[in-house]
């Protein structure tokens, strides 16, 4: 991503982490460090979010107001609550900040000067940008670094290396008794055919998930993250020669895919036709595979789209201020 020109940018979410990572993700690969900016509209106007209007609380002449101005060159938003706020800080700065969403934002087309979804979202217009992955923090530069300069306990262990990355119940999946005893059966084999284990749970992994893996880990000196300091996630990844993760989150899957190394998903109860269709897709890319207790698959090129859409998001801001008679930035 070239250095110049760059613009001032919002990151404008009602604070949820997973919307928030991917609009930070795609600011940083343009090259700022951009204002977290959080709506927080009270009921009855959170109701009728995407379609608004505000709450009058936050319009931008009340003081502390998350869109307050000075507005920015580019706003990129993502989230239900987030839509109305977004529309209201284009009127206010009578059009000249660019506005981008990230995911479907239920209102159409017309939302947003850009608009980001995933392929298996509906959406599709001329302002639309349609990729397999979702944005994410984890440039490449990022795990070149985890690569060269791994863990201790990282780099002790064996080739070849499996990253197990362990989500939890969702809205769509849960981890029953049966699934558990399962995931953890799969991780067994895995570990008996010779490939030594790393891994890391997640704020939604249950207890009874965390020590059934915990265990297998233990019985097969693998390591698994205890939770106490920083996530080693970035290393695990950048340190793998597979993957295996739940399926209970796309955007999980998705920042595996940067990692160029087979994924294999364990899919507990549950499920829904975009994940489905998710997988297929990455399945036909050579990326995704079942977890059957062993390695499968092959290097790839990574998939990585975050510079895509934040080359796209650039591209954008330039034409809209050429369109509005602004000077080169």
């Amino acid at each position: 991503m070239p250095a110049h020109p760059l613009p001032t940018i919002w990151v404008l979410t009602d604070g949820k982490a997973g919307d928030e990572v991917q609009c930070l993700g795609v600011a940083e690969r343009l090259g700022v460090v951009p204002e977290i900016r959080r709506v927080a509209p009270r009921a009855p106007f959170v109701w009728l979010m995407p379609r608004g209007p505000i709450d009058p609380r936050e319009g931008p002449e009340r003081e502390g107001s998350p869109i307050r101005p000075p507005f920015p060159d580019i706003v990129i938003a993502s989230g239900r609550r987030a839509v109305a706020y977004l529309r209201a800080v284009k009127k206010a700065s009578n059009g000249r900040s660019f506005t981008a969403i990230l995911k479907d934002p239920r209102t159409g087309t017309a939302a947003a000067d850009f608009i980001w979804v995933a392929e298996h979202d509906r959406l599709r217009g001329r302002n639309v940008l349609v990729t397999t992955t979702s944005p994410h923090r984890l440039a490449p530069e990022q795990l070149a670094q985890a690569r060269a300069h791994p863990p201790d306990a990282i780099a002790a262990l064996p080739s070849p290396r499996a990253a197990v990355i362990v989500g939890g119940d969702s809205r769509h999946h849960s981890f029953r008794p049966a699934d558990i005893a399962r995931f953890a059966g799969l991780l067994d084999l895995l570990a008996t055919s010779g490939v030594a284990l790393m891994g890391s749970r997640s704020r939604r992994t249950s207890a009874a998930l965390d020590a059934a893996v915990a265990e297998v880990f233990a019985r097969h000196k693998g390591w698994w993250w205890n939770g106490t300091g920083e996530n080693p996630y970035v290393a695990l990844l950048a340190n793998a020669d597979a993957i295996v993760t739940t399926a209970d989150s796309t955007n999980m899957i998705g920042e595996a895919t940067a990692a160029g190394v087979p994924i294999l998903v364990f899919e507990p109860h549950g499920g829904h036709g975009k994940l489905a269709k998710f997988l297929e897709a990455l399945k036909r890319q050579g990326a995704v595979h079942h977890f059957e207790g062993h390695l499968a698959g092959a290097r790839y090129e990574p998939l990585d789209s975050t510079a895509e859409i934040a080359e796209a998001v650039r591209q954008g801001w330039l034409r809209h201020r050429a369109a509005l008679g602004l000077a080169e930035p």
